[in-house]
């Protein structure tokens, strides 16, 4: 018999690895105008947003920036039981797209010199008592072997250790816990590491947040601060944050919810206030489609790092079997269709986001989608046949590609 909380394990990574990611007050989502209006005629694209709500999804809203223009459409409804759809530049919880912008951020000290990609970060780091082994890279490549701390680990000879409430009722029930990220990355060290430093690759959150604690040493300011400093204002998010202990979102946005059983009964909580410091520097983002756009568009244009660790960033790690470089997963969508780059997410639970890229930034999807959510993620089925279906119109022209789950926990 397998053991229920490996079963529901399972059942969460299904979902996640389909899902898989100024000048105004930061928080506050930046109203769509009518630029988007030259590229509004694309019925292909509100087809396939509407696929999501016909297979028992709440709420989609999505951004395409292509050769035509700048295409936005939702489908849906934001809330349970009312007709409003999703807003088409909402806030929501992003999950861990974040970890593209930790990446960046670490490269961004590497291109300054302030640290080295190989250096290891025991000697950054002493407090954390690290292997001596694990490197930069390692870190975000997942390549360190640290055991994940949230979801825990399924071994490969079958042992499952678990991790800190993360998924299904038990997450729930600690919802709006506060965590601080050096107590995160202790409790990953005092679990068995899931390989030697250097061997294999394993998602694994607990390497962003290492991450996170990293680039504050180095710095010498918050990981907030410098995600403002470096990205957020340069590039005029304006509905990019790292929440912290805020448990809403600012502004409009579409709700999550997660359904459960109470003395037998079904019981429906909207999820839409959490608290994410559980996933510090992995997958604590509050953000929008159009900053996503903006922040995918720069990046892969060469206008945040120098083209050679840029080149390091979007190389897959070697035999490894998630198409994953320092940061972004690399998909190629077939013939006819090249190569794109991307990060999706989920938070804990009620939340997926989509941030898809062309190799040099002009063509872009991001998008959010809510959902009804349980302790086997609700509404998984279909999800990558929709998704496949949705980057084909956008990447591909609707032509036939392959789109591949890519990102294994959340």
């Amino acid at each position: 018999m397998t053991h229920p909380k490996v079963l529901r394990r399972v059942a969460v990574t299904a979902l996640t690895a389909a899902l898989l990611a100024g000048a105004a007050a930061p928080g506050m989502a930046a109203a769509d105008t009518g630029r988007a209006a030259a590229g509004q005629n694309r019925p292909e694209l509100q087809k396939a947003t509407q696929a999501f709500v016909d297979a028992g999804f709440l709420g989609m809203q999505v951004r395409v920036h292509d050769q035509e223009g700048e295409w936005v459409g939702s489908a849906g409804a934001r809330k349970l039981g009312q007709a409003a759809k999703p807003p088409t530049n909402g806030s929501f919880w992003t999950g861990s797209v974040i970890k593209t912008f930790t990446a960046t951020l670490m490269l961004q000290l590497v291109a300054e010199g302030r640290i080295g990609l190989d250096d290891p970060v025991a000697g950054h780091l002493p407090e954390l008592g690290l292997d001596k082994r694990i490197t930069v890279r390692m870190l975000l490549q997942h390549t360190s072997g640290l055991f994940n701390y949230a979801g825990g680990e399924l071994y490969d000879d079958g042992t499952y250790v678990p991790g800190l409430p993360a998924t299904g009722d038990e997450w729930l029930a600690n919802r709006f816990k506060s965590y601080q990220p050096e107590d995160l990355v202790r409790f990953a060290l005092s679990k068995k590491p899931r390989f030697e430093p250097g061997a294999d690759q394993n998602y694994s959150n607990t390497n962003y947040t290492v991450a996170l604690l990293l680039i504050e040493k180095v710095t010498g300011h918050s990981y907030a601060e410098e995600l403002k400093r470096r990205i957020v204002r340069p590039l005029g998010l304006r509905g990019t944050m790292v929440p912290g202990d805020r448990t809403e979102l600012p502004g409009p946005h579409a709700h999550g919810y997660y359904r459960y059983q109470e003395a037998g009964r079904p019981k429906v909580v909207d999820i839409s206030r959490q608290n994410l410091s559980l996933l510090a520097g992995a997958g604590d983002l509050i953000s929008t489609t159009q900053d996503l756009a903006t922040f995918a568009s720069a990046l892969n244009s060469g206008k945040l790092l120098p083209a050679a660790l840029l080149t390091e960033m979007r190389t897959p790690y070697p035999g490894g079997k998630l198409g994953y470089g320092l940061g972004l997963f690399v998909q190629d969508l077939g013939p006819g269709c090249g190569v794109v780059y991307q990060h999706n997410g989920s938070p804990p639970h009620g939340y997926g986001t989509l941030m898809y890229s062309s190799p040099d930034g002009g063509k872009t999807l991001t998008a959010s989608v809510t959902w009804v959510d349980e302790v086997t993620r609700g509404p998984a089925k279909d999800f990558q046949k929709l998704v496949d279906t949705l980057v084909k119109d956008v990447f591909c022209g609707g032509r036939a590609g392959t789109t591949e789950d890519t990102e294994p926990a959340r």
